[in-house]
C-alpha cells in the first residue's frame, strides 16, 4: 500500500510521457500506483529501478510524488512560513509545489503572512494531510536533557490551570508551571529556559528562573534598573503591595519581589519608609567609580554592562 505522508521506496512500473508511474511490486499486473512527473524524475531512470520518493496529494486532490524533501513529514514538527491567508485558513510553505493547510480550527492563534508557526502534521478525516498548531500530541519526551540544563523553548500554547507549554528544540514537550511562570509571555515566543525536572515519562518542567540565590541578584537589578527609569529612583509602593501590582510592574511573584528587595536592602542600594522604596545612589557609585589619583581621561577604563533578556 502506497502511504501518504512519509517517504518511501517505490518501483518504476512504466515511463509515460508526463513522467514514471511507481508502485510497490515491479512484478504486478494490479497494483496502486502514483506518478512521479517527469522534471522530477532522475536521468537515466528505467522500468524496475527503485526511487525514494514522497508521496502526497497535487492541487487537484490526486495521489503524486516527489524527489523534492518536505520540511516535515507525518506526525513530525517544524517552523513553517506563512505564505498566505484565505477565508478558510492559511496555506504554509513546507518546500513542496503545494502550499501546507491550516485551518482555522487548527490554530491557536491567528497567523499573519509572512512569519513562522510550529506546526505538525496530520492527516485529517478526508485522507489528505494538512498541518495544526496544536502540537502538543506530536512532542517527544526522550531528550536528553537532565535536571540543571539550560534549553531554547518555543511557546506554543498557555493556559491558566497548568501554564506555559514549551517545545524543547521544537522537538521535546515542555512545561513551565502556573507557579513558576510569572510575567508576561505570548505564543511563539522563544525563551531560554532552566530544566527543574524530567517527569517519569520524560516530559521536562521548566523554569525561567536562575537557581535562586542567582535569580535574586538578577531580579534585584531589573527592580533597581526599573525604580531608576520608570519612577526616577522611586517606587511609590513596597514589597507589602498587591502582587497583581507587584506583576504588573516586575514580571515578578510576590515571593521573588520580597527576595529582591531583600537582598538590595541588605546591599544599602535602597530604603524603605513610608510605604516606598527609594534608591541610594550606591548602585550609580559601583558602577562609575571614581577615577585613580593622577589617571587622565584617556587613562579611565571603560565599563561595559549586558542586561539580561527577561521572560
Amino acid at each position: 500500500m502506497i502511504e501518504i505522508g512519509i517517504y518511501q521506496e517505490l518501483t518504476v512500473v512504466s515511463l509515460k510521457e508526463q513522467g514514471v508511474y511507481l508502485g510497490e511490486k515491479e512484478d504486478a499486473d494490479r497494483m496502486e500506483r502514483v506518478l512521479l512527473p517527469k522534471k522530477q524524475v532522475p536521468e537515466g531512470t528505467e522500468a524496475g529501478d527503485k526511487l525514494r520518493v514522497f508521496v502526497y496529494r497535487d492541487s487537484s486532490d490526486r495521489l503524486i510524488a516527489t524527489t523534492a524533501a518536505p520540511a516535515l513529514t507525518l506526525h513530525q514538527v517544524a517552523r513553517l512560513r506563512v505564505a498566505q491567508t484565505t477565508g478558510i485558513g492559511a496555506f504554509l510553505n513546507w518546500g513542496l509545489e503545494k502550499d501546507l493547510f491550516l485551518p482555522f480550527q487548527e490554530q491557536t492563534r491567528r497567523v499573519k503572512p509572512g512569519e513562522q508557526v510550529l506546526a505538525a502534521l496530520y492527516l485529517d478525516k478526508s485522507g489528505r494531510l494538512a498541518a495544526t498548531m496544536k502540537i502538543y500530541p506530536y512532542l517527544r519526551s526522550d531528550s536528553s536533557y537532565h535536571e540543571g540544563d539550560s534549553v531554547e523553548g518555543y511557546v506554543y500554547e498557555i493556559t491558566d490551570d497548568y501554564g506555559v507549554f514549551v517545545a524543547v528544540d521544537d522537538l521535546y514537550a515542555g512545561l513551565i508551571p502556573k507557579q513558576e511562570a510569572q510575567g508576561h509571555y505570548s505564543i511563539g515566543q522563544s525563551l531560554t529556559l532552566r530544566v527543574t525536572k524530567v517527569r517519569p515519562d520524560g516530559k521536562l518542567d521548566l523554569s525561567p528562573h536562575e537557581k535562586a540565590y542567582l535569580q535574586m541578584r538578577t531580579d534585584g537589578g531589573a527592580v533597581l534598573e526599573t525604580i531608576r527609569d520608570r519612577y526616577q529612583g522611586v517606587l511609590p509602593f513596597d514589597d507589602r503591595a498587591d502582587p497583581e501590582k507587584i506583576r504588573d510592574v516586575f514580571g515578578l511573584s510576590k515571593a521573588a519581589f520580597k527576595r529582591a528587595v531583600g537582598g538590595l536592602y541588605r546591599e544599602r542600594m535602597i530604603t524603605l519608609g513610608d510605604g516606598k522604596i527609594r534608591l541610594t545612589g550606591k548602585r550609580q557609585e559601583k558602577e562609575n567609580p571614581a577615577p585613580e589619583p593622577g589617571a587622565g581621561a584617556a587613562g579611565g577604563s571603560a565599563s561595559s554592562g549586558s542586561s539580561r533578556k527577561r521572560f
